[in-house]
């Protein structure tokens, strides 16, 4: 694996610290793999590079404010990166995290005066916090008091935690819902979208379709060495309904084109392919009502980097990613099976010529 396909030099000034206002007024990269051509754009005319008989794939997952400052008997304070992501299993009242400093077992680490956790468990820097209540009451207590997640490189951002509630989610985010998961990073593909983008994507006759990844903590990670010996990366959750699996199905039989809005909904659709047997973009899929998929949540640790055949994805939609970073192989991965001229770091240093900003209140791309 070639790691200078994955590392640039980004200058400071194009790295964004707020999004652009509105939403939809970021800039748009096109790259056209069949012909070479790159166009500049902006995301608010994503509809003129997307083909009429094609659909749209986005990740609907709510992040949650799981970044709390939390006080310990002494008064002191310790920042806990809960992952809220992992929530599957609430009988068991239990949660991981990260925190900004020494703790110790058995130590309680208070919300307020009367809620706290109490640390039960150390796995390298991963603790495991135990809670005495509901995990609704958990979520109550993290929006109450938690901040937005964002990136550490973002951690010089001007926003305060009401506009990050806002900025760093997506205008369709769905609700929790009764499995109480949410991801603790957001989508970033989909924060352009607005009402008016969606709109005009509506009067081309492009459907759109929602899945869900709940986003991990392992999507900032860089490269390990065990990722590279396993070909495997952290596991993260999808859930997809019965009715959105069999209408992408249905869309991919008519020859439609699926747009995947991020490497979020690619690795949850590839996830898909891989656990249905997919053996080609059009098929074989499954013919009889007991081969079809029943509404689940599933995990996958599923590491696409090059050479890869893509099953699902037709068309990418996506950020600048950070150097060496997993994400980056995926796209990089997903050119190379469009048999695209140039390599992802090419593209990239082309952006960076262009004044485009990068990571996830960056500009956009679309892999077409």
């Amino acid at each position: 694996m070639d790691k200078k396909l994955y590392d640039y030099h980004l200058p400071d000034n194009l790295l964004a610290k707020i999004p652009v206002s509105p939403r939809d007024s970021a800039k748009l990269f096109v790259y056209d793999t069949k012909t070479d051509e790159i166009i500049f754009d902006r995301f608010l005319n994503l509809d003129k590079y997307l083909p009429n008989n094609s659909f749209l794939v986005l990740n609907n997952s709510q992040v949650v404010p799981s970044r709390v400052t939390m006080f310990k008997k002494t008064g002191g304070k310790v920042v806990v990166l809960f992952f809220v992501n992992e929530l599957i299993n609430s009988q068991n009242y239990i949660v991981r995290g990260l925190v900004d400093r020494k703790i110790n077992l058995g130590e309680k680490l208070f919300f307020d005066k009367e809620n706290f956790i109490e640390v039960k468990n150390q796995e390298k820097n991963i603790f495991t916090f135990k809670f005495d209540y509901s995990k609704e009451k958990l979520f109550s207590l993290l929006y109450k008091y938690g901040n937005m997640p964002i990136p550490l490189y973002l951690k010089d951002s001007p926003l305060k935690k009401d506009k990050l509630l806002k900025k760093y989610q997506t205008i369709f985010a769905d609700k929790l819902g009764d499995k109480k998961l949410g991801s603790i990073a957001a989508p970033t593909a989909s924060l352009h979208f607005t009402n008016r983008v969606f709109k005009k994507i509506e009067k081309k006759g492009i459907e759109r379709l929602f899945l869900k990844l709940y986003v991990g903590i392992g999507t900032f990670a860089p490269i390990t060495e065990e990722n590279l010996r396993t070909k495997k990366l952290h596991q993260e959750y999808y859930e997809i309904d019965k009715n959105t699996y069999e209408k992408i199905i249905d869309f991919k039989k008519q020859g439609k084109k699926l747009v995947a809005v991020g490497t979020t909904v690619v690795r949850t659709l590839e996830s898909i392919a891989r656990q249905q047997n997919f053996l080609s973009p059009w098929g074989p899929y499954p013919k009889s009502e007991k081969n079809l998929l029943p509404p689940l949540i599933e995990k996958t640790d599923l590491f696409i980097f090059p050479p890869y055949a893509f099953k699902m994805v037709d068309i990418l939609i996506t950020n600048f990613h950070l150097p060496g970073s997993s994400l980056m192989m995926l796209v990089e991965a997903f050119l190379q099976y469009k048999k695209a001229k140039k390599h992802l770091i090419d593209l990239y240093n082309i952006a960076i010529k262009n004044d485009f900003r990068f990571y996830s209140f960056g500009d956009s791309m679309v892999i077409k």
